[in-house]
């Protein structure tokens, strides 16, 4: 098989993976899921296995107790956060009216020639428009793939997709290492080896930070007084894998609701506090030990495949944005240094009567 072929055969391979996880988007949810779980969990059972525990009970066990930690969580969290969450839809409207209240006297510091009623609209029409763009957003994600059935099949199928993918994964990691070509089966070792440790180091560590910083904001709001506090601190901490947003929007938000809400300016500064405090223990302490700067994605890459995965394959795409992000990474990053180790960047392309001449050359000789 020739260069040209090679190229052909992977080029369609790819495609077609594509074209499948894109007709089966709706049905793939609990599948991915079930994946990543077992992805996750996998050097637990590992380390349980090295203790002379069988593959089996190992898994059993693991995936038993982080399942039944999960759900507790969750039926823990869900009347405190369904509460604070209706009452935050009913209470919004009135806060959006005190805050356009309170900017109006501020405006008029800067300028008296600008016509306040307009700009005070123009602002609440940007707000509005902020909203509903993040609402089509979510609504798209919801109808790409997490629909009822599809969250009945997520709580009923990934337990037992997660049990099997986890019991037989070295057997399957073994199988899918005798189907690589063997003459490239070293450098696709060593590719994948670096992906796995860019993922790992992704998704375990930025996972714990995000746990860690969800915690800290939750506290540290509703100790400031803050309502919903709850609801915004744990949203903050847990969309911070998607980089600068969490933050950014957890603290306009917060602050926001500070200034509808109290009345003087230290509830308000303090609440502003919790989230500068959560930004320096992130940068200083929770990164640099939990995710290490061995990670090799770039946060606009981060970004970029988050939005693009949920516009195109909905919550299968969010949950493949992260792995597919960093095999492109790292596939790039190798392609790079090819580029750079070869005559083409250090010789560069000799000029075509050269080139001709020393075919002659070759051919005289």
């Amino acid at each position: 098989m020739t260069r040209r072929e090679r190229s052909l055969f992977w080029a369609l391979l790819l495609a077609a993976v594509t074209f499948g996880l894109y007709v089966l988007r709706d049905v793939l949810v609990p599948f991915v899921a079930g994946m990543a779980v077992a992805y996750l969990l996998d050097p637990v059972v590992d380390r349980l296995e090295r203790l002379r525990i069988g593959r089996g009970l190992a898994t059993f066990a693991v995936l038993f107790g982080f399942f039944a930690v999960a759900i507790g969580l969750v039926l823990l969290l869900i009347p405190l956060l369904q509460t604070q969450v209706e009452r935050l839809a009913a209470v919004l409207p009135g806060y959006v009216e005190l805050v356009r209240d309170r900017l109006g006297p501020l405006l008029a510091h800067f300028d008296e020639d600008i016509d306040r009623q307009a700009a005070l609209q123009k602002i609440t029409g940007m707000t509005g428009d902020l909203v509903s763009w993040v609402g089509n957003v979510i609504g798209r994600v919801i109808q790409g793939g997490f629909a009822i059935a599809n969250i009945l099949s997520l709580l009923l199928i990934t337990p037992i997709v997660s049990f099997y993918l986890l019991r037989d994964w070295d057997r399957m990691v073994a199988t899918v290492d005798s189907w690589l070509p063997r003459e490239q089966a070293g450098t696709v070792r060593a590719q994948i080896g670096e992906v796995d440790r860019t993922l790992s180091a992704f998704v375990r560590g930025q996972g714990t930070v995000c746990l860690m910083l969800g915690v800290f904001y939750a506290a540290g709001l509703t100790l400031a007084g803050l309502d919903f506090g709850l609801v915004i601190g744990l949203f903050s901490g847990l969309i911070s894998f998607v980089p600068f947003v969490g933050a950014l929007l957890g603290g306009l938000l917060s602050v926001g609701l500070a200034l509808a809400q109290f009345d003087s300016w230290q509830p308000i500064l303090a609440v502003a506090a919790v989230f500068a405090a959560g930004q320096v223990i992130e940068g200083n302490f929770l990164t640099p030990n939990l995710v290490g700067d061995a990670v090799g994605l770039h946060p606009v890459w981060v970004i970029f495949g988050l939005l693009a995965g949920g516009t195109l394959f909905g919550f299968v795409g969010v949950l493949l944005a992260v792995p597919t992000a960093a095999v492109v990474g790292v596939m790039a990053r190798f392609a790079l240094a090819q580029y750079l180790a070869s005559p083409l960047h250090l010789h560069g392309i000799p000029p075509a009567d050269d080139a001709d001449s020393q075919d002659d050359r070759a051919g005289r000789d």
